[in-house]
């Protein structure tokens, strides 16, 4: 196969799946490590791709980039709805307590798929996002405290250090994360640091922590880490993680469940 075949090919793995690595590719193609880094390498200085520790992903996953509510609302919509209703298995069938719902689609997903369970079953639901806040406050009988900051537009989610000493003096039984990337060096990420020390927080605050995220989320990277592999209990996503992922994630003695 000659150079140029590969490099299509790279690239059209690279809008399939989002990422690729190195060994995967050396395997795949039947060539050394080295001649995939020279591809990779080669492709990056074309504006391709972008290089990562074991491999390379799409531009459109750089470190920062962060998309809006609005674009994230149109994206596996039926993937995040999946996710939302197995994670409800971490509350069992007679749950009674407080359930803390970090920001974002995925988690959102989770609070529709628990919305029937509201008006019977006593469940405390906390969260800083005010989508979430506006659409559980309607639901009757629902038990609903929002917590308060400055408002980040983007995510329509609370942040601040008010918002962040609010959810240190909680002690939630079951928190639900969103994230925007999961890796195996980097644990869970966020592009933003004022969402990033909220998420810590809530993550250190609850009993135990439950990561919602699709498929896409697996083995990004991005600008801010806000927790480690070991600090999560659960996650539950619509693929299988890589192997690198899957070892640390089981390392990390992680739950994974496949929605």
């Amino acid at each position: 196969m000659y150079a140029t075949e590969r490099h299509e090919q790279i690239e059209r793995l690279l809008t399939a799946q989002g990422r690729v690595g190195v060994v995967e590719l050396a395997e795949r193609f039947d060539v050394t490590t080295e001649t995939i880094r020279r591809d990779l390498d080669h492709l990056e200085s074309l504006g391709a791709l972008r290089r990562v520790h074991g491999g390379a992903v799409g531009r459109e996953r750089a470190s920062t980039r962060e998309p809006s509510l609005a674009e994230r609302e149109q994206h596996h919509g039926r993937a995040k709805a999946a996710i939302g209703l197995r994670a409800l298995d971490a509350l069992g069938a007679d749950f009674s307590g407080s359930v803390f719902l970090d920001a974002g689609t995925t988690t959102a997903a989770v609070a529709s798929a628990l919305i029937p369970r509201l008006a019977d079953a006593r469940i405390e639901i906390v969260t800083h996002a005010l989508t979430l806040g506006h659409t559980l406050a309607a639901v009757p009988g629902a038990s609903l405290s929002l917590i308060g900051g400055r408002v980040r537009g983007l995510t329509a989610a609370a942040v601040g250090a008010d918002t962040v000493r609010a959810v240190q003096a909680l002690r939630p039984d079951v928190a639900f994360i969103g994230t925007n990337g999961v890796s195996a060096g980097f644990g869970l990420s966020t592009p933003d640091p004022d969402e990033a020390a909220v998420k810590h927080a809530i993550v250190r605050s609850a009993r135990r922590v439950v990561v919602v995220a699709d498929a896409d989320k697996l083995g990004a990277e991005l600008l801010v880490g806000f927790a480690s592999l070991s600090d999560i209990d659960v996650l539950v996503t619509d693929a299988p993680p890589e192997a690198e992922l899957a070892d640390a994630l089981a390392d990390a003695q992680v739950e994974v469940w496949l929605a």
